[in-house]
């Protein structure tokens, strides 16, 4: 082969039958005629022979600059996008192509195999399981999903309840969006149920119609002996959590109050109720601070801090105008 650009063009016979040296004898061309749209487009066929597909998304956009009315570029290009796994902008290549050049079946071919790649890639997806994990636990009242996404966006979290169904899809930046579908085994009252976005999860925190103990987060509501919730003191040791996070007591506290009132609670029943949710809420420290000081002063003291109680035995501390007697 002669090394003058008048000598390059090369069919595609010669280009498929040794695209290394077609490669190698277009790129001299390049150099000494560096604004041949032709010559950039034949290299980028010998690079998708050689599977140098960025090479070949390269070349052809340098055709398009030269020339953008070049349909084989952009077929080329879309070939190259598409072998990347880049589906979605191969797509959009080879429609471009037809644009301009309608008459061309390679392209047709091209996007009917992209459409299907698509579909196989989403139908993929749905069926993978997600790495992304969430728990729950209850109370008396609530039942509370914490799903484990950080820095989620409040306005791209869409949560919806309904009676018997939760349904939460959030949209991730670095990844396909997250959709989480629950058939819940009780009902819930979907009007007073809420959530929150927080900077390592997000909560949601679902009503109960009344106080029944959840054996399961899903299921179906086939069993007519409901379990009723136990008084405080035995409920306490029954909600255990993998999650770990901090409270607000004070907030939390407020909070508690607040409902009591709504529900006209007094007396005994609204102080079981605050200790039933500190507890619920707690991380595993204050759980354990919790069940020492209650167990250790026989039931005379509940104190939140581990620091100070787990260094110590608990003793019995009973109210100003009561005797503790042990029987």
């Amino acid at each position: 082969m002669a090394a003058g650009p008048g000598s390059a063009r090369l069919t595609e016979d010669e280009i498929e039958g040794n695209p290394a040296a077609a490669a190698q004898k277009l790129t001299v061309a390049i150099e000494q005629k560096p604004d041949s749209a032709e010559y950039y487009c034949q290299r980028a066929y010998a690079h998708i022979l050689l599977q140098n597909y960025h090479d070949a998304i390269a070349d052809a956009k340098r055709t398009l600059a030269l020339d953008p009315s070049n349909a084989i570029a952009l077929l080329r290009q879309g070939i190259g996008e598409y072998h990347m796994k880049n589906y979605a902008s191969s797509l959009k290549t080879f429609k471009e192509g037809q644009k301009l050049d309608s008459s061309n079946t390679a392209l047709t071919i091209w996007i009917k195999r992209c459409e299907e790649a698509i579909n196989a890639a989403s139908q993929t997806e749905v069926s993978r399981p997600s790495k992304i994990k969430y728990d729950w636990y209850q109370t008396e009242s609530h039942v509370i999903v914490t799903i484990m996404i950080k820095n989620a966006k409040k306005d791209e979290v869409n949560i919806q309840f309904s009676e018997n169904e939760l349904n939460a899809l959030v949209k991730l930046s670095s990844e396909e969006d997250y959709n989480l579908k629950l058939h819940l085994l009780h009902s819930i009252v979907p009007e007073q149920s809420v959530f929150k976005v927080l900077s390592t999860k997000i909560e949601l925190k679902m009503k109960k119609p009344e106080a029944v103990r959840w054996e399961k987060l899903e299921g179906n509501e086939d069993s007519p002996n409901l379990k009723q919730f136990t008084p405080v003191s035995d409920s306490m040791l029954l909600y255990p959590s993998s999650s770990h996070y901090t409270r607000n007591w004070d907030k939390l506290v407020g909070e508690i109050k607040e409902e009591e009132k709504n529900e006209k609670l007094e007396g005994d029943a609204a102080l079981n109720k605050l200790f039933q949710q500190i507890y619920s809420d707690g991380t595993d420290e204050v759980k354990r601070a919790m069940n020492k000081s209650f167990m250790e002063s026989g039931g005379t003291v509940l104190s939140t801090n581990w620091s100070d109680v787990g260094k110590r035995k608990v003793e019995v501390n009973p109210p100003d105008d009561m005797e503790w007697k042990k029987f």
